[in-house]
Formats: C-alpha cells, structure tokens, sequence
C-alpha cells in the first residue's frame, strides 16, 4: 500500500520537506517526485511559481492487522458487535485475543469452532506475505487451559501403557494438540507414542516402548465340571434322563420311511396303488 502527499515550496527541498510532514514521515524515510519546478518572477516582480512535489512511501500490509480486521467482521456476522481483538506480536507471527461480551460460545466443543475461525484467519494473514505468518487464536486463555489438560491426560495414558503393556489410542486432535501429547509423553520413561489415521481422523497412539506385551490367556468358558453324579449346568442330570428344556417335550413320533434317492427303482412321486 502507497501512501503519497502533495505539497508546494518555493523551492523542491522545501515542497519535499512540507509533503513528508503532512505524511508523518522524514525526509529519509519517503520518496518523491517533482510534479512542477519552481519558477522565478520576471524581473523579481511578475509572475513565477513555486515547486510542486508528490511525495509517497511504500507500507508493507500487516498480516496480523489483516487478520484481525477480518475476525472483527466474522464475529459481526455471529451476532458479536462489540467483540475486539488484540494483537500480540509474536516471532514469526502473532496471537490474537478476542474478547467481548457472551463470546465463549465461539469456542465450540474441544475448540472445534476456534480452530476452524484460527484456520480462517491464517489464510487471511498469509495471503497478504509471500513468507508464512503464525496465527493463534485464543480466548478467556482458553488455550493454555487446554494444553495443560493435554499434558496430564498425555503422562497419564503414557503410564497405563507401561504398566498394562497395552497400547490406547486417544481422540483424534489436530498437529497442535498432538504435539502437546507427544512431549509430554516423551517424560514418561518406558513410554512411547506415534500418530496414526489421516486428515481430521489423525490421532496419537501411546503404547510401551518394547511394543505390546503378551497378556495372559483367561478361561473364559461358562459352565463347570461335572459332579460325581455326571451332573453339569445345562447338561444332562443323570444317564437315563433327558436335558431340563426337554422334560415337557412329546416323545417324537417314528418318522415313516420314504423312498431313497440313492434307489434307481423307486418312481420319482412314491408307489401308486391300483383301484
């Protein structure tokens, strides 16, 4: 962005001079370019003119500000008006704090509505800049609450994996998240972790650094041995006695024997008899 202004002298240094402060600026710190050059009066009497200067400095945009600017106008649009945002300025990029009144919501569920606003914003911030521009976005230190919830659920799965020898998978998160989880594993020793899944399923694994331990084989069978008397649960209670859900059955009926499939003598629709 160009910022330019146009002043007169009686002679150019001076028309320079009164443009840069009309700019705000020095004299060091702007260009310039001669629109008109002084003339001198005739005779010291008639006519002549003074210089004429356009003078103008070149302001890189501020991908934070831009940022900002934009998140005002989103916010506007979520029935938040009076929501602000302040810029802290960070190396290589910036955090920008939103408050207002009743603004929390924008949050959303494990800052699932936040991320995606921060996400918004970034591409906002690195449009203006050839060179990538860091942006977060937090609220109420919604941010810093998170990563320490983080960290004590990463250590404490990282322990259970080295006491159970079993590996858990946690939720999936996104690279930020992850992370947190990462290092604070690394702080548990015997203790590993590793990402797994793609795109919004991306999630951390934590298991045991050997891999996962054999576990022991449980008898799982239902039922027990039976007794002396041949007595089992669901079994039969004695030799000459049928199973419990088939006391009240009828005795089944002896089956009449049909033709067999394998005889080539049997018609095909059973013996007819003559009349």
């Amino acid at each position: 962005m160009i910022r330019e202004a146009i002043a007169k002298g009686d002679t150019v240094e001076i028309a320079f001079a009164n443009a840069c402060r009309e700019l705000g600026v020095d004299t060091t710190d702007a260009e310039f370019e001669i629109l008109e050059m002084p003339q001198k009066k005739t005779f010291g009497l008639f006519g002549g003119s003074p210089a004429k200067v356009r003078a103008y400095i070149e302001e890189k945009d501020d991908p934070a500000q831009e940022a900002a600017d934009y998140l005002v106008s989103v916010l506007r649009e979520m029935g938040l008006p009076g929501a602000t945002v302040e810029i802290q300025k960070e190396e290589g990029g910036a955090a920008l704090v939103l408050s207002g009144e009743d603004i929390g919501f924008i949050i959303g569920h494990r800052g699932e509505t936040l991320d995606a606003l921060q996400y918004l914003a970034s591409l906002v911030a690195n449009h203006v800049d050839g060179s990538y521009f860091r942006v977060t976005l937090d609220v109420g230190n919604y941010r810093e609450k998170r990563r320490e919830t983080l960290e004590s659920l990463g250590k404490k799965m990282a322990a259970r994996a080295v006491k159970t020898g079993r590996n858990s998978s946690l939720e999936p998160m996104n690279p930020y998240e992850r992370r947190i989880i990462h290092t604070a594993v690394q702080t548990v020793p015997g203790a590993k972790s590793w990402s797994e899944g793609v795109d919004q399923g991306r999630h951390v694994v934590i298991g045991p650094e050997g891999g996962e331990r054999p576990q022991p084989r449980r008898n799982d069978r239902r039922g027990g041995r039976n007794d002396r008397n041949g007595r089992g649960r669901g079994g039969y209670n004695d030799r000459n006695r049928r199973p419990r859900n088939d006391r009240n059955r009828p005795d089944p009926k002896p089956r009449a024997e049909g033709p067999k499939s394998d005889d080539p003598n049997t018609p095909i629709y059973g013996r007819i008899e003559k009349k």
